[in-house]
């Protein structure tokens, strides 16, 4: 599903929280017209009393819908909409609107009149279909358990977040058409603040809409579906997230999730001929993104990683899948979170993995998969056996039914948010859907903003030794020359092996020098994307400029750069992009590695400009 994760109550709680900012433009608006007339301020104080009252409601009804109080919300909305209501009422009086006319200060009460009309809009057409749709689901249903999931209640309430969607959508659209420039302060400030404010929401109902909207076809309501789930072991990086050591077929009727066949990406063997990749990327990536299930994460436009997956599943199989779902560890372990710790329970895998815990956590279980079972298990054929059967036991422990409803939504939310699961559908409606939000893990279209820069990372060791990287993306330099901007994204990585990793570490994860790489050392080619129509000019590597690969990929500039560091050794790379036409603040994207996010991508730090 898309980014949205969100549920009514989330995006109810923020409609709540941007009617309170549409009432502090109301207060304003009373505090611009004191003096005018005591009629003027007598209506200016109802509006602003009767949108103080709406506003007191809001923590009411966010603890009703936290507590899964459906009945006590809708009276909390009803009440809502007759304060909201009352205040539009008021601007419709006939003196206010030829007020209206003014010169110089009508248009101050026309802004007023259309603030209260957003208000009661946003609290009549948004919040009560909201309340509609949060009335009519049973969350504890909407979770895998092993009779299903009952989806026919968010079928239904799909519609009312749509009309909830539009309504705040057109309101948003009418105080965008507003002329600011002769506004008073006490006006013009509060309303651009409500504007910004309310695009906000309007996206996030956008996305809940979409939601609503596909989750119910692609969990299986009108027939079961059938997707290839990778799961992206981030110990060997790929621009994507990790390879794809581990696959399975994810069959999903009517909620119910059962893991189908498993193998290794190993199995699948090499394709010959390779499938097809465009010339940009085979330009960039080589043309073993189509050859070897292993590399078709080189690139990090997933669409393209999932229709080759797909492609070669279906090649060694004769399986036509529905699609490919995409976690790695760390989205495991936020799963984790949800269901509770998981038991070992196969013998197979249990003998395999005597060494390690017999019980999985959202604590162990990354470095239990990407680094404690290449230390206690020395074959990798029983590395990836045990790879699948812990991953077996997680989708086991989803489909329980005792999974924690909104814990389940906030991994699931967060996991989005951070890259780590990614979604494909051979449906093309639904993929159209899906590319709008980063869950499709695109690099074009409407997901990505404007002056969007992406960090990615493809390990050269050919080991799996990504696990000790550690590393920072941040925006150093941010300068306009002639018109163009001029961006420079630093890249410092760290190899934090142990001195001796040669020896100390197994030769499966050093890669034992098989690929010209010292044991113990790590090899990354580091990509960098900037926005479209772009240049990449130089790459500082330590402060010395050095030799750069330069393509372009769907109009956007693309830099790569080779680094080898010993245990021990950091290094800095400076991509300098310029030529950039657009004006909007830099937005960092990063392949997602064992670390969080919020660790790698660090808060711009500029130099100052020449």
């Amino acid at each position: 599903m898309p980014k949205s994760g969100k549920t009514p109550a989330t995006i109810a709680s923020r409609l709540g929280r941007r009617l309170a900012v549409i009432v502090i433009c109301i207060v304003a608006l009373g505090v611009a017209l004191v003096g005018l007339s005591a009629w003027i301020a007598s209506k200016a104080n109802t509006i602003k009393s009767e949108l103080h009252a709406a506003e007191a409601l809001i923590p009411t009804l966010k603890t009703q819908i936290g507590n899964n109080d459906s009945a006590g919300a809708a009276g909390t909305v009803e009440s809502l909409v007759r304060h909201t209501a009352a205040a539009r009422e008021e601007t419709d009086h006939p003196l206010w609107k030829a007020a209206s006319m003014l010169p110089l200060l009508g248009p101050n009460f026309q802004a007023a009149t259309e603030v209260a009309t957003s208000a009661d809009d946003v609290a009549r057409l948004g919040a009560v279909p909201l309340v509609k749709a949060f009335q009519s689901l049973d969350w504890q249903t909407l979770t895998p358990a092993p009779g299903g999931m009952d989806l026919e209640p968010l079928a239904a309430a799909a519609p009312h977040v749509q009309t909830a969607a539009h309504a705040v959508r057109e309101s948003s659209k009418r105080l965008d058409g507003l002329d600011a420039t002769n506004l008073v302060p006490q006006i013009a400030e509060p309303l651009e603040s409500v504007r910004k404010e309310l695009a906000n929401v309007s996206a996030g109902l956008d996305s809940a809409a979409d939601a609503a909207y596909l989750a119910p076809r692609m969990l299986g309501a009108d027939g079961s579906r059938r997707y290839l789930l990778l799961i992206q072991n981030s110990a060997e990086s790929r621009a994507t997230g990790g390879i794809p050591g581990a696959l399975a077929v994810l069959k999903v009727d009517n909620g119910i999730l059962t893991l189908e066949s498993q193998k290794s990406a190993g199995e699948l063997g090499a394709f010959s001929p390779p499938i097809p990749t465009d010339s940009e990327q085979q330009a960039i990536f080589s043309a073993r993104v189509g050859k070897f299930m292993q590399d078709v994460n080189l690139t990090p436009d997933f669409a393209t990683t999932a229709s080759i997956a797909q492609a070669m599943w279906g090649r060694s199989t004769g399986e036509e899948l529905d699609g490919v779902l995409s976690l790695d560890p760390v989205a495991l372990s936020f799963i984790l979170e949800a269901t509770g710790p998981v038991q070992i329970t196969d013998p197979v895998v249990q003998q395999i993995g005597h060494k390690l815990p017999r019980q999985l956590t959202g604590e162990n279980v990354v470095k239990t998969l990407l680094s404690d079972a290449y230390s206690m298990i020395d074959e990798p054929r029983l590395q990836d056996v045990y790879f699948a059967g812990a991953a077996k036991e997680i989708f086991g422990a989803l489909s329980s039914g005792r999974t924690d409803p909104k814990r389940l939504i906030d991994a699931l939310s967060k996991g989005v948010e951070e890259r780590r699961v990614l979604l494909w559908s051979t449906s093309t409606e639904e993929q159209r859907t899906i590319a709008r939000y980063s869950l499709g893990g695109l690099v074009s279209g409407a997901a990505i903003t404007p002056a969007q820069f992406g960090i990615y990372f493809n390990d050269g060791t050919g080991a799996k030794m990504d696990y000790w990287i550690k590393r920072t993306v941040q925006v150093v330099r941010d300068c306009t020359r002639d018109g163009y901007r001029e961006v420079a994204v630093r890249v410092t990585s760290t190899n934090t092996a142990p001195a001796d990793a040669a020896k100390s570490l197994p030769a499966y994860v050093t890669g034992n020098g098989s690929f010209g790489v010292p044991a113990g050392s790590v090899q990354t080619n580091v990509v960098a994307y900037g926005p479209v129509q772009s240049n990449i000019d130089t790459v500082v590597r330590d402060g010395t400029t050095i030799p750069f690969a330069a393509q372009h990929h769907v109009q956007r500039a693309v830099g790569t750069s080779t680094i080898r560091l010993a245990p021990g050794e950091s290094t800095t790379l400076d991509f300098n992009f310029g030529h950039i036409v657009q004006h909007s603040e830099p937005k960092l994207v990063v392949t997602p590695t064992t670390q969080a996010v919020n660790d790698v991508i660090q808060a711009t730090n500029l130099a100052p400009c020449e």
